[in-house]
């Protein structure tokens, strides 16, 4: 089974920008996992984990929660085995702990990913934006 290494959370101010990565270790992605996609989560203290972003591998077809739709940016570096989330104009309403996982399921139209369609998740990355 893959294992997810997420990483470059921190502190930042309102109105910052940071770029999470998600690695993959013991296997790769894509044909070889047989994973459809990967996806980030995120979840604050007292809150329900909510989805992010997904992408997918080979094609890169992109998955976006709409409340962070022009904010946040997935992608992929496949020679890397690796996948980032680019956040920019960060609230403190974005302070959580990020996860990173993958799914097999490749979802049909104005589908909205849970956290139940996805498994092999990482262990996590704070992210705390100051105001």
């Amino acid at each position: 089974q893959v294992q997810l290494v997420e990483s470059g959370g921190g502190l930042v101010q309102a109105g910052g920008s940071l770029r999470l990565s998600c690695a993959a270790s013991g296997r790769t992605f894509g044909r070889t996992f047989g994973s459809y996609a990967v996806g980030w989560f995120r979840q604050a203290p007292g809150k329900e984990r909510e989805f992010v972003a997904a992408i997918s591998w080979g094609a890169g077809n992109t998955y976006y929660a709409d409340s962070l739709k022009g904010r946040f940016f997935i992608s992929t570096e496949n020679a890397k085995n690796t996948v980032y989330l680019q956040m920019n104009s960060l609230k403190p309403e974005d302070t959580a702990v990020y996860y990173c996982a993958t799914t097999r399921l490749r979802p049909a139209d104005h589908y909205r990913y849970t956290q139940e369609d996805f498994g092999s998740w990482g262990q996590g990355t704070q992210v705390t934006v100051s105001s």
